[in-house]
């Protein structure tokens, strides 16, 4: 007998660690399943596959039972899925679990004739004692938190199951060959002390942490192995001092030089031990997530959330002093009593902090959710398909969100993309708000691709440049950005195809010729390129020359004129946004 545990996920390096939980969990307690030596098997695909592909697949894997893991950005893609497979295998049992078929379970039965039954909520127990009453055939009546179909077609929902004990759940990548070139998922905890009304942990109230020995033990396998990134999914991972600071502490102390764990946290709780942990980690240790979501009280307090930004933009401010730490932060647009003006002013508050990242994301109506709850006091008017997302409240009308969405796309390509770092800050010396100019730069941008198609990385280059020579700027204030997007331009990538926007380098040609031939003889700029002569120093590195001191002028804002000559070294990263070491010389 064969149960086939499926996870369709959104990206091929996206690994889903539900199915491999409830695999191992399985094979430790469900007893009388495998001694009768029947099998668990799991198959990962991508919402990116062609639905006949997976169909095909599963068909020759031959399963008598199949489990989908659903979440919003795939339940359409399985249920599409699991119609079709009922029909090639007609005696298969199908049976869903996650969080987008959790709570509306008998819904689910009673829309899709082809599925047998739900596991709600956490499913690891629940999974264990379906296999178990399988092997020994017994009712499903007598197994916790099943939503399930009885051969008449009445829908029969059983008592909910007790949360795990997060501790008894067995490591599930003690293989890594099946997660090569993927992320890997942690979690040392689950359920959050939060009750922001539009999120579904919210709904967990059993705090729970794994046992800290036991983490560290999963985190040195980690670091032993040398994984490129390990990513948290606990909801507020520092909502435990004692919790959080260990695990800190612990992966600062055995830094392999290589791994990078990322986290989501609360930064208004953040205390100065923990502050002074980050302070003193490698670069690139940890990148650390914010939900910040709303600055406007008045929405802050309605969804039940607990935040103060200004301690959040303190922390955030200290954390950056350290140059040592990725930081990400969230908004969500959509949120009850946030009309277009105040989202604007979130953003710009937000954006003042200058994370590396700012997500804009759109509020999901979740099943479930206090938020769902609140559909009529809210004005909410959303997606009935997944990801149920808003599209207009109270507040904000549709139009307002299609204006948000342009702005969404133009700060994923000019600022979360950090591809643009220095020509986006002097940008913002011509508008009044940064919500402003990406307002007007996403207007502008999508004029421009008015059928959604993708620009170039050049392109994007180049289009920057036009929508700047629409603002009337002065000559010398347009040269200062034209370098300055050259400069951005050369700081990602080494690319010999010298784009139309950047200036001649003809004039300079045998000085930057000498400047190759007297590194290979003095090594004194890139010592890291021993070895190699100075034909292969220019094919390495990159030479630019600007009329002006570029570093000075976006360090120091200072404008020192003159022929200054930058060298490119890709060698050498900074670790937080990849960009290339620099060395100015004249």
């Amino acid at each position: 007998m064969r149960f086939l545990l499926v996870a369709i996920n959104a990206k091929y390096i996206h690994s889903n660690l539900a199915v491999y939980s409830l695999k191992e969990y399985a094979a430790e307690y469900a007893t009388e399943f495998i001694k009768r030596k029947n099998e668990i098997e799991i198959a990962e695909y991508t919402i990116n596959q062609y639905t006949d592909k997976i169909l095909q697949d599963i068909y020759t894997k031959k399963p008598d039972y199949i489990g989908f893991s659903c979440y919003i950005w795939n339940v359409d893609y399985v249920l599409t899925i699991v119609e079709n497979i009922k029909k090639i295998l007609p005696n298969v049992e199908i049976w869903l679990g996650g969080p987008e078929v959790s709570y509306n379970a008998v819904q689910v039965l009673e829309q899709n004739s082809a599925v047998t039954g739900v596991l709600r909520g956490e499913g690891e127990v629940i999974f264990k004692n379906l296999l178990n009453a399988i092997a020994c055939d017994t009712e499903y009546n007598t197994v916790r938190g099943l939503t399930y179909r009885k051969n008449a077609g009445i829908i029969v929902e059983n008592e909910d199951e007790q949360v795990t004990d997060l501790s008894t759940i067995p490591f599930v990548y003690r293989n890594l060959k099946e997660f090569e070139n993927r992320i890997i998922y942690y979690e040392s905890s689950r359920g959050c002390p939060f009750s922001c009304s539009y999120c579904l942990s919210s709904i967990d109230k059993h705090l729970r942490f794994r046992d800290l020995e036991t983490v560290k033990k999963e985190l040195k396998f980690f670091i032993d192995n040398k994984v490129a990134q390990v990513k948290f999914v606990d909801r507020t991972f520092n909502c435990k001092k004692d919790h959080s600071i260990a695990i800190w502490k612990y992966i600062k102390e055995h830094d392999n030089g290589i791994t990078n764990f990322h986290f989501e946290i609360a930064a208004d709780i953040l205390n100065e031990e923990e502050l002074e942990v980050i302070r003193q980690m490698r670069p690139g240790l940890i990148q650390l997530e914010v939900g910040v979501q709303s600055t406007n009280e008045d929405t802050i307090t309605l969804i039940n959330r607990k935040m103060d930004f200004s301690k959040v933009a303190a922390v955030v401010e200290k954390i950056k002093s350290f140059e040592n730490t990725h930081l990400h932060l969230d908004l969500i647009a959509g949120l009850p009593k946030e009309n277009i003006d105040s989202f604007a002013n979130s953003f710009n508050m937000v954006y003042s902090v200058k994370p590396h990242q700012l997500q804009l994301g759109f509020l999901k109506v979740l099943h479930g959710s206090n938020m769902e709850l609140q559909i009529e006091e809210n004005g909410l008017v959303y997606n009935s398909k997944a990801p149920y997302e808003v599209l207009s409240t109270k507040w904000i009308s549709f139009g307002d969100v299609l204006r948000l969405k342009k702005v969404e796309e133009v700060l994923e390509i000019y600022y979360n993309s950090g591809q643009f770092g220095c020509s986006i800050l002097e940008l913002e010396k011509y508008f009044d708000t940064p919500f402003g100019m990406y307002d007007s730069l996403g207007q502008y941008y999508s004029e421009h691709a008015p059928n959604g198609e993708k620009h170039s990385r050049v392109q994007r280059y180049e289009l920057l440049l036009d929508f700047v020579s629409d603002l009337n700027l002065s000559d010398d204030e347009k040269n200062i950005f034209v370098q300055l997007l050259t400069y951005d331009f050369y700081l990602r990538d080494n690319v010999k195809n010298r784009p139309s926007f950047a200036k001649s380098l003809d004039g300079y040609k045998k000085t930057i010729v000498h400047m190759y031939v007297e590194e290979e003889q003095k090594r004194e700029i890139l010592p890291d390129y021993e070895g190699f002569n100075s034909k292969q120093l220019a094919k390495m590195t990159h030479i630019e020359v600007f009329d002006f001191d570029v570093t000075s002028y976006t360090k120091k804002g200072e404008l020192i004129k003159g022929t200054y000559f930058m060298v490119f070294d890709y060698k050498n990263r900074n670790p937080l946004d990849s960009g290339a070491r620099t060395i100015t010389t004249r």
